[in-house]
């Protein structure tokens, strides 16, 4: 794909969503926080894949997980991830996880994911995230900030 060749789109939001069962749970009876991070990155990685192929994908750097408040046996989370920025190489999923009834996210925050060739080197993936709304526009300034502190992906 060349230059020209470009696609250029807006944030496509996924959403999924877990039970949280006994066996997630930490030594307080809450979510454990390995377990929040292995389906975290999942959505995450979801979100990445519907811009390009999964085998091209690796997850690079974890930027934050905030944490608002404890998440419990028996609740029903839902996952939302979108692709928020791309660089050359990279791109940057925000990531809530959320009680489907309410607003506040119990957890939030980005991961940057990079498109690789078959040595898993670094490769263009000729993707462009342009936001229109308000809040797609604030997080992808936040992400260019984070994608700043890369070095040229």
């Amino acid at each position: 794909m060349t230059e020209s060749n470009k696609k250029i789109m807006e944030p496509v939001e996924i959403i999924s969503m877990k039970l949280v069962k006994g066996e997630d749970l930490n030594h307080h009876g809450t979510l454990f926080a390995g377990r929040t991070t292995e389906w975290f990155v999942e959505a995450g990685f979801i979100a990445t894949t519907m811009l390009v192929s999964p085998e091209k994908v690796v997850c690079l750097k974890l930027h934050e997980m905030h944490f608002t408040k404890p998440i419990r046996l028996g609740q029903i989370l839902k996952f939302q991830a979108k692709v928020i920025y791309t660089g050359k190489s990279s791109l940057i999923s925000y990531v809530q996880i959320l009680n489907p009834e309410k607003k506040k996210p119990y957890v939030s925050g980005f991961i940057t994911f990079i498109n690789v060739d078959g040595n898993t080197k670094p490769s263009p993936h000729n993707v462009e995230i342009l936001p229109e709304t308000e809040e797609d526009i604030e997080l992808n300034e936040i992400a260019k900030g984070l994608n700043g502190k890369i070095k040229n992906i």
